[in-house]
C-alpha cells in the first residue's frame, strides 16, 4: 500500500514512516525538505500519484494565531484537492484531545477549522485526537515560565510518548476509514502542575513549579478535563518515567 506522510520527516512523520517501511508499506515522507510543499502544492501531483492513503502530520511553524489557521486552512484544502484529483481513499490526520473545549485558544482553533474542510471534502478520513507528547513536555514548561517561575494550572495531563501516537496513526492509516475520530492517551494521569515539579525535579531543573488556576496553555486557562481524553481512548504502555529513563540515562522521575 502506498502511504504518503505530509510532514513525513517531523518528530511523528518519521517514526510513522519507518514503521509503515518495516510493514511492507510503501511509505512517502513528504515535505518541503524533499520537494513538497502544502502551502504552495509544489510536488503535491507527483506525490500522491498511485497513493491510497495520505497521512497529515503537518503543523504551522508558527502558533501564533492568525498564522495558524492560515496554515491549516490553506495546507489542508491544497492537499483535499490534490487528494481528489488523486483519487486517494483515506485521509488521516494528526489533530489534538481537547480542541472543541477550548475553542478560543487560536491553535485549538486552527485544528477545529482544519478538521471541519477534511469532514466536508468527501474524502474517507480518520482523525486521531492525540494528548501532549513527553516530547514537548520541556518546551510546555518554558511556555509557561514567567519571571523565572513555571505557572501551571491543576488540572489533569495525560501525555504519551511519540512513538505510540505513531504506532496509532499507523494502525488507523492502513484499517477502514473511521469517518471521525479516536482518542489516543498516554498510560497515566496526573494533576498537571504536580506533574511539572516531578518532571523539572529529574531533569534537575531548579524553576519553582507554581500552581496558578488562571495559568494559561499556550494562551488559554484550561479546563479540568480540556486535555485528557474521554471513555474509550486507546492507552499507551509507556510511562513518563520510561520515557525519560530511554531518553535521558541516569535520570528518573522521583
Amino acid at each position: 500500500m502506498k502511504i504518503v506522510v505530509i510532514g513525513g520527516t517531523g518528530l511523528i512523520g518519521s517514526k510513522l514512516v519507518t514503521k509503515l517501511t518495516e510493514h511492507g508499506h510503501e511509505a512517502v515522507a513528504a515535505s518541503p525538505n524533499t520537494g513538497v510543499n502544502t502551502l504552495t502544492g509544489e510536488g503535491l501531483a507527483e506525490a500522491l500519484k498511485g497513493a491510497q492513503v495520505v497521512v497529515d502530520v503537518s503543523n504551522s511553524p508558527s502558533f501564533e494565531p492568525a498564522a495558524v489557521m492560515e496554515f491549516f486552512e490553506t495546507s489542508t484544502g491544497n492537499l483535499l484537492a490534490a487528494e481528489a484529483a488523486a483519487g486517494v481513499g483515506h485521509h488521516v490526520a494528526v489533530s489534538v484531545v481537547g480542541t472543541e473545549r477550548m475553542p478560543e485558544n487560536g491553535y485549538f482553533a486552527a485544528k477545529i477549522a482544519q478538521e471541519k474542510l477534511i469532514e466536508k471534502s468527501g474524502i474517507p478520513y480518520s482523525l486521531v485526537h492525540a494528548t501532549q507528547f513527553f516530547e514537548f513536555v520541556r518546551s510546555i514548561a518554558d511556555e509557561a515560565t514567567n519571571d523565572g517561575k513555571v505557572r501551571i494550572a491543576p488540572v489533569r495531563f495525560q501525555p504519551i510518548a511519540g512513538d505510540e501516537v505513531a504506532q496509532a496513526v499507523g494502525r488507523t492509516a492502513v484499517g477502514t476509514p473511521l469517518n471521525g475520530r479516536t482518542e489516543v492517551a498516554g498510560p497515566q494521569q496526573y494533576q498537571m502542575d504536580e506533574f511539572f515539579r516531578k518532571a523539572l525535579a529529574a531533569w534537575g531543573d531548579s524553576r519553582e513549579v507554581v500552581t496558578d488556576p488562571l495559568a494559561r496553555y499556550f494562551g488559554s486557562v484550561p479546563g479540568e478535563r480540556t486535555l485528557v481524553p474521554g471513555d474509550g481512548a486507546t492507552l499507551g504502555t509507556i510511562t513518563y518515567r520510561e520515557w525519560l529513563d530511554q531518553n535521558t540515562p541516569g535520570k528518573q522521575v522521583p
